[in-house]
């Protein structure tokens, strides 16, 4: 089965889509048959995609707001409705939480900005058309967790998952309206973002055709928060992080206790519990 948003002849808007998830998941559209819309920064890899895909590729920074709501216009101008909507462009550089740095800017600019310039510029058409469309914002992990290393890039994705949770409130109860959105929560997988130089793909990680297929198995179930495993991590593990990282919170534990030395047998214990 195939959900109704993927339908012949409708279009999909996937931003981040030159490379990685954004297009495998555009794969996956055009061979669904829908218009696919490529929203990325101008270079190559974009004219590698629209011309393998037979896409439209749009070079557009979704940092800047005017400019993705241009590539909105543009479409609605020359393209049929949206039915599918895929804010999915990342990038992750080093950051610090008590150096300045301009990662900052571009981590949230692009992580959590694109994400609401792109929703912002695209859903309220796809709200007024009434056909049944799907929004897909794609988190992170260390946006639930925050590990130590990068904590611009866990600020916009934890800014992402808050934004989503809102969005999936308000489309629902729009009045007429027949969006559903989504947060995908990748877990390992390999793509230029993070192989790290790397040309083969490690064992435990997925490819991003992996994910995307099961992105579609969760839509298909109506899943609101798509937790990927990957070869290392199955679900189990995830949940597990996840509960602990909120009982810091609960039980008053210090941040991020998970990786405090005060904490590390408690939660080995957790983990390994039955």
């Amino acid at each position: 089965m195939t959900h109704p948003a993927f339908a012949k002849g409708r279009t999909a808007v996937i931003t981040g889509g030159a490379s990685g998830i954004g297009l495998a998941t555009a794969q996956v559209m055009a061979g669904f048959g829908m218009k696919v819309v490529l929203i990325d920064l101008p270079g190559e890899k974009l004219d590698a995609a629209e011309n393998a895909l037979g896409a439209v590729a749009i070079g557009a920074d979704v940092s800047d707001a005017g400019a993705i709501n241009a590539a909105a216009a543009r479409v609605a101008k020359e393209l049929p409705p949206v039915t599918f909507l895929m804010n999915n462009a990342g990038l992750g550089p080093a950051s610090s939480a008590v150096t300045a740095s301009p990662a900052w800017v571009t981590i949230l600019g692009v992580n959590l900005w694109g994400v609401i310039h792109g929703t912002q510029a695209f859903a309220p058409a796809m709200l007024a058309h009434g056909e049944t469309a799907l929004i897909v914002n794609t988190g992170s992990k260390q946006g639930i967790t925050t590990p130590p290393g990068n904590p611009a890039y866990n600020v916009s994705k934890a800014g992402v998952k808050a934004f989503t949770e809102a969005l999936a409130h308000e489309v629902r109860n729009a009045p007429g309206g027949k969006i559903s959105a989504h947060l995908l929560i990748p877990g390992w997988v390999f793509t230029g973002l993070t192989a790290g130089g790397k040309t083969e793909k490690p064992a435990g990680a997925w490819s991003a055709a992996q994910t995307v297929d099961f992105m579609l198995q969760s839509l298909e179930r109506g899943d609101f928060y798509i937790l990927c495993p990957d070869n290392d991590t199955p679900r189990a593990l995830d949940e597990k992080r996840i509960a602990w990282a909120a009982g810091d919170l609960v039980e008053n534990r210090p941040a991020l206790s998970r990786w405090h030395p005060d904490f590390a047998d408690a939660f080995k214990a957790y983990v390994n519990k039955a």
